[in-house]
């Protein structure tokens, strides 16, 4: 008997879906960062064995939005109720269940739901039973306490993933990992280094575009993937502080950037990092439309 399904990563922004999602399939497909509003767009890594295929779908926390990014990220995460077979739903346990994660609970559809209370690494482990308790009168068939971070609970997800999957057929071929292409995962590489690199006023206005890629021989003769992107951002004191004094911020994007690209493609890199201002995008259809959303 062969398993097949997808299975959604939803909850709020910040609460660990995509450091869940590198862990069941245990790769780092999802770029993660501990500011909110990181995942844009579902993604989904596959992970394929003997007998199963499991699709899972990080997707972009379910939030108020600010603007028209915002609104596209949460209609996006919302569009995998109905695609999917099972939903997990995250909480943070530090914080319990918040007003947010109710209106998450209310709109779950009639399927099979997981609670899963993450980052109990953070928390004394009888919090946990009192948001369990607090949780039940909710549509959930599980509740599992993990940490995402330290892998800690995650194979009781995974398995009981596999127990709850429906018979079927893979979706893709068994040596896929991702619905996404090279370009995209590339793209997200650069935006993780800037987020992790600049400070608070930066995260949410930026976006990069590869404008460029193809292999070629450098100096010495040697093989080489060259790569052109571009980071947009809304202002020009936005882009100073990307590019930083005497080019050293984007310098150091860029040499941490190229390290998980080179990981992720196999082949010597060079990163050619690009900074331009792109006025008020996160609130233009045909911007939007141009950067990919």
């Amino acid at each position: 008997m062969f398993k097949a399904g997808k299975v959604a990563i939803i909850g709020r922004p910040n609460v660990g879906k995509s450091t869940l999602l590198n862990a069941l399939i245990q790769e780092k497909l999802c770029i993660t960062s501990e500011k909110p509003e990181t995942t844009r767009d579902n993604i989904q890594g596959i992970i394929s064995g003997k007998d199963f295929q499991i699709v899972f779908i990080d997707t972009p926390g379910l939030h108020k939005p600010k603007n028209l990014l915002g609104k596209t990220m949460v209609r996006r995460a919302s569009s995998t109720f109905l695609e999917s077979d099972i939903i997990l739903v995250l909480i943070d346990a530090y914080s319990g269940i918040t007003e947010e994660d109710k209106k998450i609970f209310q709109t779950l559809p009639n399927k099979t739901n997981f609670l899963i209370i993450n980052k109990i690494d953070r928390v004394d482990k009888r919090q946990v039973l009192p948001i369990i308790e607090s949780a039940q009168k909710y549509p959930f068939k599980l509740f599992i306490p993990i940490s995402a971070s330290k892998k800690d609970g995650t194979k009781i997800v995974f398995e009981d993933i596999l127990k709850n999957l429906p018979e079927g057929y893979p979706i893709f071929p068994e040596d896929q990992l991702s619905d996404k292409n090279e370009r995209f995962l590339i793209q997200e590489l650069i935006r993780e280094k800037v987020l992790e690199l600049t400070r608070q006023e930066i995260p949410h206005s930026i976006a990069v575009s590869i404008e460029e890629m193809e292999e070629k021989k450098n100096r010495h003769n040697i093989d080489i993937y060259y790569i052109k992107a571009i980071i947009y951002v809304e202002k020009s004191s936005q882009k100073s502080i990307i590019i930083g004094k005497k080019g050293q911020m984007l310098k150091k994007i860029g040499e941490n950037a190229r390290k998980d690209i080179e990981s992720l493609l196999k082949k010597h890199v060079f990163l050619d990092l690009w900074v331009k201002v792109y006025e008020n995008w996160r609130k233009d259809p045909l911007k939007l439309k141009n950067l990919g959303y």
